[in-house]
């Protein structure tokens, strides 16, 4: 479906318009000091769902959730001195912690793609920080550009790329430092995930050591570095038509069972319920039957996610 794409200037006027749209689950553009972000309520799992729709992202990997200022990001994650000792030198800034999660931090299961950690930044760019104070809660953002593209450092780009599907970039001129934020690991020794726009040497003089790679490690990091990944601790049978005894069925559309990704057939809604149901029926310890999904628009992620949890392992 096309929808008109507002340019917002980044005045009152136009933030509060912006902050408008994310509370009524829309996606919004706007610009950091890094790169232009693709901007949903990190809350709203159909918002984010309508981000990779948009993006035409092929799988769902983690988001980057940004946030006005420390306080807010204390709300979600189990926080550290090392990550206070990086959030003094660097928030805000184009850094990216990833954190434990906090029990009950509200966040939509789809922004950490199931997995048990977030990333968060709080960024410096005057319109992302007016933005962010005027919606009041985080808001997950990758870059706003078509899956595989040049990543936006202007609106025009953000324009030229995702015009009539979002609906508003807010245009704050072009990005100060123009590459992806640095990101670092913190749920177990520091770690390098991502070089970027801050130097990995000035994070290694605050921690006073040098930080690992995250190619060193054979631990998951982040999606997509291993073929079984994703997976329940049952086993997973995909395309079932019905459960066959003993297993439990993950329905969508017509097929029905213990729970339903979506009844409509709604690939929206089904990408935002993909790994919540997951998590319910893996609870109850019994194999797990899945539902045709058609290999189409989001269908293709929830296909790639559902692959990785019924893979041998």
């Amino acid at each position: 479906m096309t929808i008109q794409t507002e340019t917002l200037l980044p005045d009152a006027t136009g933030i509060v318009r912006a902050a408008d749209l994310l509370r009524e689950g829309a996606l919004v553009s706007f610009p950091t000091e890094t790169v232009y972000g693709l901007g949903a309520d990190a809350r709203n799992g159909e918002a984010v769902a309508r981000v990779y729709e948009a993006k035409g992202r092929p799988s769902f990997n983690p988001l980057i959730v940004h946030v006005a200022r420390v306080s807010q990001a204390q709300d979600f994650v189990l926080w550290s001195d090392t990550a206070q000792a990086l959030a003094d030198a660097f928030w805000p800034g184009p850094l990216t912690m990833v954190l434990p999660l906090a029990t009950n931090h509200g966040l939509s299961s789809l922004v950490t793609a199931g997995l048990d950690s977030v990333a968060l930044r709080v960024p410096a760019d005057p319109t992302a920080q007016a933005l962010l104070q005027a919606f009041g809660g985080p808001i997950a953002a990758p870059s706003a550009n078509p899956s595989g593209r040049i990543s936006p450092t202007t609106a025009q780009h953000v324009i030229s790329g995702l015009s009539g599907r979002i609906s508003a970039v807010v245009d704050g001129g072009a990005c100060a430092v123009g590459m992806e934020s640095t990101i670092i690991g913190l749920t177990e020794g520091p770690t390098l995930f991502r070089a970027g726009g801050l130097a990995h040497e000035a994070i290694e003089q605050i921690l006073g050591r040098t930080l690992a790679s995250s190619a060193d490690s054979d631990a998951i990091t982040a999606p997509g570095q291993m073929t079984s990944h994703y997976a329940p601790a049952a086993t997973v049978r995909l395309n079932a038509l019905e459960a066959q005894p003993g297993e439990l069925m993950l329905g969508f559309g017509d097929v029905n069972g213990a729970l339903n990704l979506s009844p409509t057939g709604d690939l929206v809604e089904a990408a935002a319920n993909l790994f919540d149901h997951l998590h319910q029926l893996d609870a109850r310890a019994l194999p797990i039957a899945v539902a045709p999904i058609p290999m189409q628009g989001l269908g293709r992620a929830i296909n790639d996610r559902l692959a990785r949890a019924a893979a041998p392992r």
